[in-house]
């Protein structure tokens, strides 16, 4: 069994400015994982509870894991950009762990807004060399969601873990199967939970589990 590194807190440098975020090393690194956490100007953080679950999750299987703050939070530079401006500093994230651990496997696991951006990088990593073996996804953000917002989610591989709770109040589980559909994508839905998966965050490690083998 792998014992875990205690979390690191670096500050990165984005294209706009510092990044700042949280390192999860397994002892013996195979991967590199990155993890978003849900949206800035809705208490979103890398200390979420969802967010941390992912990272925990990832490095058990054998992943190093970052967990970056989104532009305005922690000490993270820059203004919030809709998922634009967001994607590029997560493209630059990936570029740095590549600088340190070399060109591993790649991971991408997001929540909610942080979800639909790690959509966003996939679709930037295409499917060449770059291409992340593995993406997980949980209440992914997809059509119209509460606070008027509104995501025109893209497709996603064939292969992406797709996680949503059944009573989601903040992204509808009929938003997420309208967005799947037509990618044949399927979703598990976690009887009973919400956005948040109150009570059944030991779920979404499960899930994994049983879905992913270690590297």
């Amino acid at each position: 069994m792998t014992r875990p590194q205690p979390t690191e807190s670096v500050l990165l440098r984005g294209p706009d400015g510092a990044i700042d975020a949280l390192i999860d090393t397994p002892e013996t690194v195979r991967g590199i994982a990155l993890v978003c956490h849900p949206h800035p100007l809705f208490g979103g953080a890398n200390t979420n509870k969802i967010a941390h679950t992912l990272a925990r999750s990832l490095r058990e299987l054998g992943y190093a894991v970052v967990r970056p703050n989104f532009r305005g939070v922690g000490k993270s530079e820059g203004a919030h950009d809709n998922g634009g401006a967001e994607t590029e500093d997560m493209l630059s994230v990936i570029a740095w762990a590549q600088s340190r651990w070399g060109c591993l496997p790649l991971a991408l696991g997001g929540f909610s807004f942080g979800a639909y951006v790690q959509t966003r990088v996939a679709a930037r990593l295409g499917d060449g060399v770059m291409a992340p073996q593995r993406i997980v996804l949980v209440g992914t953000a997809a059509g119209d969601v509460t606070g008027a917002r509104s995501y025109s989610t893209g497709a996603v591989p064939k292969d992406t873990l797709v996680i949503h709770g059944e009573i989601d109040e903040t992204v509808a589980l009929a938003n997420v199967l309208d967005w799947a559909r037509p990618q044949e994508l399927p979703v598990v839905v976690v009887p009973g939970a919400d956005h948040f998966f109150h009570g059944k965050l030991h779920l979404i490690r499960d899930i994994i589990r049983r879905n992913w083998d270690p590297l």
